[in-house]
């Protein structure tokens, strides 16, 4: 064929270059490559977070096994370019690392950090020197030939170094030196930390371990239902909060000419602009992502103003938790083991609550027998089951879900069994039977339940580009709210972690005199051993400018004069101790020792208790072992091991025990045996040998090991008389004869040879 022929106009790119060998790289870059991975997209910071992580490791890189501690180590050169506090806790710690706020990457790929000249200038007859507003960017290298100082030491208003001796760095080393010999100056304290580290007020009153914590779990934290930005904050809530461009703000001035709850349409002298909002949109992480208009019609915006409130933001701030009223105490010894104690006010008002999206999906693929299809009609199903879905089979959007509900009806065809004599004849007489199908339908798994919010079908008829072999594919989304419950995971920014182990009602809670409720109690002894004092000071200051009806910003690393913390006590009428009167909300009677009571800032994890809970009956078994599977995800039983067997040995609990390792788990006949019982209200026979003992039998046999069992199996201690048989005594928990025979019995069985039993004196083969 001639390219300049006539049929050249109707060739495509794709007949003339083969795309697989592209699209194979991409595949493999984008799906298996170690540097590549899912966004964590939790709540906008953790996106932020994810997009700004460096890694040594991967391709060409280092293995963390040949990681040795210096690579893992702070080195002066990461300073203002790579976060000193995030890094992960486990085996990757000093390997992924993240970067700092201020740090870019030059056209080299190495990293630079920002930083203002310092020059000389006469100040009053005499020399002195002064900060410009010339900003430079320097890698590490560059900054080793030249003195660095911090943004902390003293400047007068118009830039003026005030000291004479300052602290800088040079060529890798930090050291105190005359202030002429500076060149250049941070441009802020906090150019030093990342993102999530920025966040946190009084970062340097924490511990760094603590500090470390506090970063990942602001990653951790849940979007809630009613977001509240922090009452001390740093100042980085606003930029962070729109670094993803979910918080929508007005380019230019204008009026608002119109808003709902879908759309904002913005009228400017330069035109109209409309902006879209997005709702309850399910995030990669199943957190619910939902914008929120803050404008009316006729409104008018300034630049700048916010116009769409994003996920976890307050006013165009990230708020990823909510301000509650904080007592250090003990309260009945609740707050064991960092256990917390709130207030049921948190549960009622919403305040902690969030909602998850779950994703389901079905495919509707050709088989070997036939295509599968979507239908109502589905086999041995009754009506009540059918009552979500359409015609089509798919449920439909608002209807209530719950464990083993059909999602998606869907049926495959069966293959042809054998016929008797009789269904021959009766086809014969009665033609062609109707196609046998097997119900393949999508349900929702074991212990979920919640509301469909939207179903999407993708269809090969309609153009849709679906996997090959696959012709239709239906998605459903389910949301459930879920409210605060115990065993919820809550943290602050400092690292103070716990579980809620109470929801106590309001008027249980203990009250300040002017009848102020405390919404959620922490044991006093988890501050002092973790030494992240953050949260005190944030708590004094945060209930000191509340009562003003103030927000505070305390940038991190910035000069905070305790004694301003304390005017804003005495401002508000708090007491300068910090420590209040508290009342039993049970009894009316005041606590004998005043209490340290605060304004702190709480997050919900997305550790839910709802996500762990798991129960089981019956259910899969392992192929070999033929033991229960583990985990939840293979609808799994819990997992006796040594250490437990050894806790219920110590206990002497014989019965529980023998249950346990045999009818519990691996006795494939005796728990058929004791679930027949228990459905028909009898005894529970006695258990007999479990499949581990005879896999384990086996595994001798493959070494050469002859296993014969002998000796005397008894209800009763006694003594064989036998010529034939080692005389063994045994001694257990009661057992009839037969059920003792049958063992036995079973045992041989295992091992394939005959055994001699002896009871009471009598001798049986």
């Amino acid at each position: 064929m001639s390219l300049a022929g006539p049929a050249a106009a109707d060739l495509t790119p794709s007949q003339l270059v083969n795309a697989r060998p592209i699209i194979a790289a991409i595949n493999d870059f984008f799906r298996t490559s170690q540097l590549s991975t899912i966004l964590d997209q939790t709540n906008p910071l953790a996106e932020i977070d994810n997009l700004r992580r460096l890694t040594v490791m991967g391709v060409g890189g280092i293995s963390r096994e040949r990681a040795s501690f210096s690579i893992r180590d702070i080195n002066a050169s990461q300073y203002g370019r790579i976060c000193p506090i995030r890094s992960p806790e486990g085996p990757n710690i000093g390997l992924v690392t993240y970067m700092a706020l201020y740090a870019r990457i030059n056209e080299y790929g190495f990293l630079e950090t920002p930083y203002r000249r310092v020059e000389k200038a006469t100040h009053g007859g005499r020399s002195v020197m002064r900060v410009t507003s010339d900003i430079v960017y320097l890698a590490s290298d560059d900054e080793q030939q030249h003195y660095v100082t911090h943004a902390g030491i003293r400047l007068d208003h118009d830039g003026t170094l005030l000291d004479t001796r300052v602290p800088v760095r040079y060529k890798g080393e930090f050291l105190e030196a005359d202030v002429s010999v500076v060149e250049y100056i941070d441009i802020v304290p906090r150019q030093v930390v990342g993102a999530p580290a920025s966040l946190i007020p009084f970062l340097a009153h924490d511990e760094a371990n603590r500090a470390l914590m506090g970063t990942h779990m602001q990653c951790q934290a849940v979007p809630l239902l009613a977001p509240q930005s922090p009452v001390v904050g740093t100042g980085m809530e606003a930029p962070i909060a729109s670094s993803m461009g979910r918080v929508i703000r007005a380019t230019a001035e204008g009026t608002v000419a119109f808003a709902d709850a879908t759309t904002v349409v913005v009228e400017t002298k330069d035109g109209t602009t409309t902006h879209a909002v997005e709702k309850f949109k399910r995030s990669a992480q199943s957190t619910c992502y939902n914008q929120r208009v803050l404008v009316q019609t006729h409104d008018k915006v300034k630049v700048g103003d916010v116009l769409i409130d994003g996920p976890a933001c307050d006013g165009g701030e990230l708020a990823l938790g909510t301000n509650v009223t904080i007592a250090y105490m003990s309260y009945d010894g609740l707050g064991y083991e960092d256990a917390i104690v709130i207030s049921d006010r948190l549960v009622r008002e919403d305040l902690l609550t969030s909602v998850n999206i779950e994703e389901y999906e079905a495919s509707v693929v050709d088989t070997k027998l036939g295509p599968e299809e979507t239908t109502r009609d589905i086999p041995n199903v009754g009506e009540e089951a059918l009552r979500n879905l359409d015609e089509d089979g798919i449920v439909v959007v608002g209807a209530e879900v719950g464990p083993n509900d059909i999602l998606v009806g869907k049926i495959a065809p069966k293959g042809e069994t054998e016929l008797t004599a009789e269904e021959r004849l009766l086809r014969a007489i009665f033609g062609e039977k109707a196609r046998e199908v097997r119900d393949t339908s999508l349900r929702m798994p074991h212990g979920e339940r919640g509301t469909v919010v939207e179903v999407k079908i993708l269809d090969k008829e309609h153009g849709d580009e679906l996997e090959p072999g696959t012709n239709r594919k239906i998605v459903v989304k389910v949301a459930q709210i879920r409210k605060v419950v115990v065993g919820d995971k809550l943290a602050g920014r400092h690292g103070n972690k716990g579980v809620i182990s109470k929801i106590v009602p309001e008027s249980d809670m203990p009250y300040l005199v002017d009848g102020t409720t405390v919404d959620l109690i922490i044991s006093p002894l988890s501050v002092l051993a973790r030494m992240n004092l953050g949260q005190l000071l944030e708590a004094h200051l945060g209930l000191a400018a509340q009562k003003l009806n103030i927000k505070v910003s305390m940038p991190v690393f910035e000069q905070v004069i305790e004694e301003n913390i304390v005017k804003k006590l005495e401002e508000s009428g708090l007491p300068v101790s910090g420590k209040s009167v508290l009342y039993d909300g049970r009894t009316g009677e005041p606590f004998t020792e005043p209490v340290a009571v605060g304004i702190g800032y709480i997050m919900k994890l997305i550790h839910m208790v709802e996500d762990k809970t798991h129960a089981r009956s019956t259910g899969p078994y392992s192929l070999v072992t033929q033991q229960p599977l583990g985990g939840k995800a293979q609808m799994g039983g819990q997992r006796l091991g040594e250490m437990e067997v050894w806790a219920l040995e110590a206990h002497r609990a014989a019965h529980i025990l023998q249950e346990m390792l045999t009818i519990k788990s691996d006795d494939v006949v005796g728990r058929a045996k004791a679930f027949e019982a228990i459905v028909k209200g009898t005894d529970i026979p006695a258990s007999t040998v479990p499949e581990s003992f005879k896999v384990l039998v086996k595994e001798l046999q493959a070494l050469g090991l002859h296993v014969i069992p002998t000796g005397v199996v008894s209800a009763r201690p006694q003594v064989a008389q036998s010529d034939t048989a080692a005389p063994v005594s045994t001694t257990g928990a009661p057992q009839d004869d037969v059920a003792v025979q049958g063992q036995a019995a079973e045992l041989a069985k295992a091992s394939g040879e005959e055994t001699v039993v002896e009871t009471k004196g009598t001798k049986s083969h």
